[in-house]
Formats: C-alpha cells, structure tokens, sequence
C-alpha cells in the first residue's frame, strides 16, 4: 500500500480591485499601494505644533502655566511634544522618537509610527513627521527678575542676642534637610537671615521647618503690589516675621516664680545646657533638669542674666561633694552631672585671698587648678523683675557655666573635621569667636551634635599612618570622636559625612 504525503497548501492569488496587480487574498482586495493611497490614517493628526521656550533659564512651558527643565531629545521633552500633538487618540502609538535637526535650527521633530482598524481585520500601520516650532517666551520668574522683582515672599529670621551661635546651628540644620533648596537668595542682616522665595507656600513651608526644629513665634504680613479691577485680581508680597527665643547655650537666666514650680520644683536661677527644639535647663545647685517649650517660653519669657560672652575666667582651689536634699514631686535629676561646693578665685586676681564660695553641677568635672567661665551675680548690676522679686539671701554669688579644656588655638589646629556652609557667612572660620565655641560645643555635647552633619578634614589627617595627639580635650577626645565616625564614600572630595544620628564619641 502506497501512501500519499500531503504537501504544503498552495495559496491562491488575487487581483487588486484597483491596480490589477497579483496580491494574496486579505478583507479589502487591495494592495498595500493602493490601500494607503485611499486610507490616511494620520490625517486627524496635526502635523505641526509650537513649543514655547524661555532662554534665560531654559525651561519649557507645560500648558496652562508650568515650565519645566527639558534637555534635547530627553524623556521629558518627548513626553511633553506628545501631549501637544491633537489627534493621537483616535489611534494607537507604536512608536516615537526624535529625528535629528540642526541644535539652532528653532524645529523640533518627532517620528510617530501609529496603528489604526480600516475595517474588520485590517490593520494600517503608518510613519510620519510631526515638526514643533520653538517660539521664545519669557517665563514669570525671569520676568520678575528683570522687573527687579525678584520674590514674592520673605522669611525673616531674628534672635535678640549679642552672638551668632544659634545661627550656626540653624545653618547646619537648613543643610542637612535641604530646606533652602527653592529660595531665590539667602541675605545676612543684623541680628539674623533673610530668605527669599518665589511663592508664598514656599516661604510658609520654611517657617514650619523653624518651627519643628527650634523654639520661636512668627507672623505674618502683606504688601499689596497691584490690583486687576477688571478680572479682580491681586498681586500681594508676603512677609514671615520669625522670632528665635532670646536665649542661647550657656546663658544664665531667671525663671519666673511660678513656672519653676511648674517645671518641677526646679530653682529659679539656672544654666541653659542647649537649645534645640525645646530650651533644656539645668539647676546648678541641684543638678535638676527642665525643657521648656516654645509654647511655654512666650506664655512665661525670661530674659538672660548673662550671656556666654559676659561670662569671666574663675580659677577653682578647692572641692568638695555637695549634700543634696532631694524631695518628692521634684524634677528629673541629671545622672551626667555631680553637685559640689568649690572654693574659686577670680583669674585676674590669683595670689591673692579673694576667694569665693559656690555650689555647681560640674562637681565631676572640676579639679583644684582647673580654669571654669562663670558669672559673678553679686558683682553684677542686672536689671531683672524675676530676680529682684527673689530673696536676696538666696542668690548664689557666683554661678559656674563650663569648664575651658585647652587654648582655642590649640583646639583648632588639632580639629580634623570640619562643617559645610550655604556661603552667606564669610567670618566662618577659626578666628571668628562665636564659630569656634560653636565648635567647641559640638565636641563637648554628644547630645547636640546628633542632628549635625560632620566631615572629615583632608587637610589636617595625619599622614603616614601616625596619629596626631589630641590635646587637651574633654572625655569625648578627638581622637575616640573620629574613631567612631561611620564614613561613607563622598564623590565630591569635599569631606566624608557621618551618617544620621550616629555619635562622634563616647
């Protein structure tokens, strides 16, 4: 028996009903010629657009009022030319690109390849040229500039002090959250900073942030610039006034009777250990702790009795541990911190018999010949309603606020790390007073250099794989400081950050 092995099915032809020429059978009995001959399935498309560009700051307007950063034939200009093209959706997009035109040539081209259903089982695939005109338009914020109107709102921050430090510490904050990022210009004044914004929730966010991170009150004002009267329309620059609480680390101050029975019994006159996002106090009899609030503070203000500026040079003779009577109900007591009584002496009149008698909370720290700053209370004229309507008897004569550790100089030259800037600031170095103690309290205040981004100093590493001798520090030494630094790689070279929250020392 014989057995006959189909072979491949001969596929019959046709012929076009237009032209005549041989074709394979298909639902329109046409050649591919004259189907595209009869069928344009772009034509609902326009073929040319504009795009309007501004050329001072090189940004492209997004209908109806947004412009955006678009370099050639990028993601973002492709996607932008396509929402300007009318008609693509009556077909589906299979494909866009950029075809390539003379970078000055003001044409933008895009390849389209688009489908679309003739009649039931055609398919239509088609490739044309949609060509985009850039037509130059200046964008708002470049036409206030050249207007000389430069923001819509400013953010001005003030602090009622004789010194910088707070500052300091805001700057590093601003940086380390990028807070500034959408301000047209930052401007050093007196007593504080300027911000100027663009837009007024641009301005309102910044405030917040002051807000969140350090004790103060603002408000809010505006200048009215111009008036539409026939589409009623105003044109208003806004004003944040921001207040910082006029105190700062290390000063010395005067509680109000009441809210120190509040704070827990805590005695009315005591030392500001830092200020951060509540003012934290510390009673130098008793090595009690407070934190007041911002909200408390502008309900209950208290002014300082002396700041760290005022404060003088004390020589201690001798020590002692201190009999504290504790009671119940008080405050939480510092663990970090030892009540003693000294005897110290003025530094400008050593050899002599001058001595004075204190209590402090630095009786862990102190040691007879050890050099402390402190504030002669009994020597000093100080205008205070808080302090006068306190029992005289019971004013302490000297209150000791920190102990000094070594020579500014000598600290400086031996620090190997170092803070970044925004650059509005050119005394930021090691001969400006308030930037070196700012930097001195970073070292000493494990607590308060937590919220700091800090790097290593190429310029002062050791070399050769010696270490250089630390000085005559306090506990948290340079040394242990840089050990325990978790570097991460910085491509910039401008320093290596410690990561967030993590100690420079013990």
């Amino acid at each position: 028996m014989e057995y006959i092995t189909p072979g491949q099915p001969n596929i019959g032809v046709i012929l076009c009903c237009d032209c005549g020429a041989q074709i394979q059978p298909n639902p329109t009995n046409r050649c591919i010629a004259c189907i595209r001959a009869r069928n344009d399935i772009s034509e609902d498309i326009n073929k040319q657009s504009t795009l309007h560009f501004c050329r001072a700051c090189e940004r492209y307007l997004d209908p109806p009022n947004t412009w955006i950063l678009a370099p050639l034939e990028s993601k973002d200009l492709l996607k932008l030319c396509l929402r300007k093209v009318r008609g693509l959706n009556k077909v589906r997009l299979i494909d866009a690109g950029f075809a390539w035109t003379e970078p000055h040539s003001k044409r933008i081209k895009l390849k389209l390849a688009v489908q679309k259903e003739i009649q039931e089982g055609a398919v239509l695939q088609q490739d044309f040229i949609v060509e985009f005109v850039v037509i130059g338009q200046m964008c708002d914020d470049c036409h206030r500039i050249e207007a000389k109107d430069y923001w819509r709102a400013l953010v001005q921050v003030r602090q009622k002090t004789d010194h910088k430090r707070t500052f300091y510490y805001l700057e590093q904050l601003i940086m380390k959250h990028r807070a500034h990022v959408k301000t047209l210009g930052i401007k050093s004044v007196h007593e504080g900073l300027d911000f100027f914004f663009a837009t007024e929730p641009s301005a309102k966010h910044l405030v917040d942030f002051f807000s969140s991170v350090v004790p103060c009150r603002w408000s809010q004002s505006k200048k009215l610039i111009s008036h539409d009267i026939h589409s009623n329309t105003y044109n208003y620059k806004y004003t944040y006034s921001v207040e910082l609480v006029p105190v700062c680390k290390d000063s010395i101050v005067c509680l109000p009777k009441k809210l120190a029975h509040q704070l827990g019994g805590i005695g009315q006159v005591c030392v500001i250990q830092r200020v951060t996002h509540n003012i934290c106090l510390i009673d130098p009899c008793t090595a009690q702790l407070a934190e007041v609030s911002s909200s408390v503070y502008w309900r209950s203000p208290f002014a300082s009795l002396c700041t760290s500026r005022r404060l003088k040079e004390f020589v201690v003779m001798e020590t002692e541990d201190a009999d504290v009577n504790y009671f119940t109900g008080q405050g939480q007591i510092s663990h970090k911190h030892q009540v003693a009584e000294v005897w110290v002496q003025r530094a400008s009149e050593l050899g002599t018999d001058n001595m004075i008698f204190c209590r402090t909370h630095l009786g862990n720290l102190l040691n007879p010949g050890d050099t402390v700053l402190g504030f002669e209370l009994s020597q000093s004229n100080v205008s205070d309603t808080n302090i006068d309507a306190m029992n005289q008897d019971r004013l302490p004569d000297v209150v000791l606020v920190r102990k000094i550790y070594a020579d500014k100089a000598t600290r400086n030259r031996k620090r190997r790390w170092k803070l970044r800037h925004l650059g509005i600031d050119e005394d930021a170095s090691s001969q400006n007073r308030d930037y070196t103690d700012f930097l001195e309290d970073l070292e000493e205040d494990t607590q308060f250099r937590t919220n700091i981004n800090i790097y290593r100093d190429a310029s002062k590493q050791p070399q050769d794989g010696t270490e250089s001798e630390a000085g005559d520090l306090p506990q948290i030494g340079l040394e242990e400081m840089l050990e325990d630094l978790h570097i991460d790689s910085n491509p910039t070279g401008e320093g290596e950050e410690m990561e967030e929250g993590e100690e420079m020392g013990e």
